[in-house]
């Protein structure tokens, strides 16, 4: 069981430095019970002398009270809000807490757009909510999903709901004005890099209606890099060479992401998916937030 620790948070939008489809992003909790394998995010608990991201879990109780006096400023522009770039806020926390709620009220107060990702169908739980914000400001749900056969996915994702629940989540919202998309990333080498597993997220983005589908490869680095090797060393000791073998210089091999791509295009393209992550987003952003999605298109 996850250890729940209660704060009071001072800030709840973090205005970013660099530039993104959005400026400011939100996390109503630190630390994530899904325990990714290849979770970038561990480095955010050595800030608070903490190694357990996955164990404990800092919810912020008040921070849909300060999210609405941050936005109840005259200088506030409306501009998109990343929900859960760091922990997912649809984690099994959620369903103690029931925090979201609140914080999408306080956006639908003030007609702010807002992107969520989230690896959990939890977030049907708040359906109604998502859908009536959507009528009056931007809304982009997101779902990472990299496998689909369970008995991988389970290793790399233990904490996650099946990515089948996932599709079906994003299902759902066809027929609202809620815009969705896949997050096909990372594609983990020798595991769920293969032609079959792409084919098949492929597949199942279409099948769910998604309008959109982003790919990306492994990146590793720091606590990240050597939590993962000793995942690979212990569940599929006969890939911790070829993995390894990968990241010789530090990063990803060049010609192993060019094939990558490579491939995993033939089947975007078979499937005749999109990839632009912005026009969704635009069709039905107001014209406060127009400003920053044409900056974006300028870089």
């Amino acid at each position: 069981m996850p250890n729940f620790i209660e704060v009071e948070c001072k800030t709840a939008c973090r205005r970013l430095k660099r530039f993104f489809p959005y400026e400011y992003d939100l996390n109503v909790y630190r630390g994530c019970e899904h325990g990714c394998r290849y979770c970038y995010a561990l480095y955010s608990h050595r800030y608070i002398n903490l190694d357990s991201f996955f164990g404990d879990i800092y919810v912020k109780k008040n921070i849909a009270e300060v999210l609405d006096r941050e936005l109840s400023k005259k200088t506030w522009k409306r501009d998109v809000i990343n929900i859960g770039s760091v922990s997912d806020s649809y984690q099994q926390a959620e369903a103690v807490y029931k925090i979201m709620p609140e914080v999408l009220e306080v956006l639908t107060k003030h007609r702010t757009p807002c992107i969520i990702s989230t690896k959990s169908d939890l977030i049907l739980r708040d359906f109604d909510i998502l859908a009536k914000l959507a009528e009056t400001a931007a809304v982009n749900v997101a779902s990472t999903i990299t496998c689909a056969d369970e008995n991988i996915r389970k290793k790399l994702e233990p904490g996650a709901v099946p990515s089948q629940r996932r599709f079906e989540m994003l299902k759902a919202f066809n027929g609202t004005k809620v815009t969705t998309g896949v997050h096909f990333m990372p594609a983990v080498p020798f595991l769920t890099d293969t032609p079959q597993n792409i084919e098949r997220i492929c597949g199942g983005t279409s099948e769910c209606g998604a309008d959109y589908i982003i790919t990306g490869t492994l990146n590793l680095r720091g606590p990240t890099k050597i939590m993962f090797f000793e995942f690979i060393k212990k569940e599929y000791p006969q890939l911790f060479g070829p993995v390894t073998g990968l990241f010789a210089t530090g990063r990803l091999d060049r010609e192993y992401k060019r094939k990558f791509y490579e491939t995993a295009y033939k089947y975007v393209n078979a499937y005749h998916l999109s990839t632009d992550y912005i026009s969704p987003l635009k069709r039905n952003v107001k014209q406060e937030t127009m400003r920053q999605l044409s900056l974006f298109d300028k870089l």
